[in-house]
């Protein structure tokens, strides 16, 4: 029997995109998986869309809390409600490669790793490649990852069995870098699968605020999570602004 993978989505005013996420993962030659949406909840119709995918099929579930959550407490809600031995995660807007889940799990279970995640390429708003690939790090550990946040989020799998109980960080810090630190921190480490995994989306509403808005949060990871000095934060900033200005270039 082949492990359950859990799928992570997030959702928020995703209609234009949604489907094509979801469909991404109903590709997928590994079967064995369960899709955990949790929406917004959005003001669009990205909720309506989601319900006609889970009525077609009993592996993708949505959730739709009463209250508003942002992306880090419905990634949250998503965990919570998960039962795989794998986790993985697909934001709304992303796509995934058809097997993806097939060599990731295959390759994590070879080689016995508790954290796995690859190289991406990014493509726009109408989903066209836009040339760039963005090539993994290398093996991460704590300490390098500070530095340079180059692992994309739909790229990851992790194995429950081996990291324990999920606990995301607070909302007041980027979610998936202050997820990826404290699995860091524990001596974990992220070996890289040197093929393009997923398609990581670049958006053009509203872009140059997200860019601000994820800058803050990484600030933030630095002096609230990790309880870095002033000078430490701005070093690692300044390298990752680097890395992440390089990323962005053709």
């Amino acid at each position: 029997m082949t492990p359950l993978v859990s799928i992570i989505m997030p959702s928020y005013n995703a209609e234009r995109y949604i489907a094509q996420s979801i469909e991404s993962v109903l590709s997928q030659t590994y079967t064995n998986w369960g899709l955990i949406i949790t929406d917004g909840p959005s003001s669009d119709k990205t909720a309506a869309i989601a319900k006609e995918y889970c009525d077609k099929d009993d592996r993708i579930h949505l959730i739709v809390p009463q209250q508003h959550q942002d992306i880090a407490e419905a990634r949250h809600t998503s965990i919570q409600n998960s039962k795989g031995r794998f986790l993985a995660f697909l934001d709304s807007d992303d796509i995934w490669v058809k097997d993806k889940l097939e060599r990731q799990v295959a390759f994590m279970l070879e080689h016995d790793y508790a954290f796995t995640y690859s190289d991406y390429q990014t493509i726009d708003s109408d989903g066209n490649l836009t040339g760039k690939t963005i090539h993994n790090g290398g093996v991460v550990d704590y300490h390098k990852y500070l530095r340079n946040t180059i692992i994309g989020c739909g790229s990851v799998m992790i194995d429950t069995e081996k990291v324990g109980q999920i606990l995301l960080p607070s909302n007041e810090v980027n979610d998936d870098m202050g997820l990826w630190c404290s699995l860091f921190r524990t001596g974990i480490k992220a070996y890289p699968i040197d093929e393009v995994m997923y398609y990581y989306r670049i958006r053009n509403d509203g872009a140059s605020s997200q860019r601000f808005k994820m800058m803050r949060s990484v600030w933030k990871v630095y002096r609230k999570q990790e309880k870095m000095s002033f000078l430490k934060s701005t070093s690692c900033f300044m390298s990752y602004a680097y890395h992440a200005i390089k990323k962005r270039i053709k």
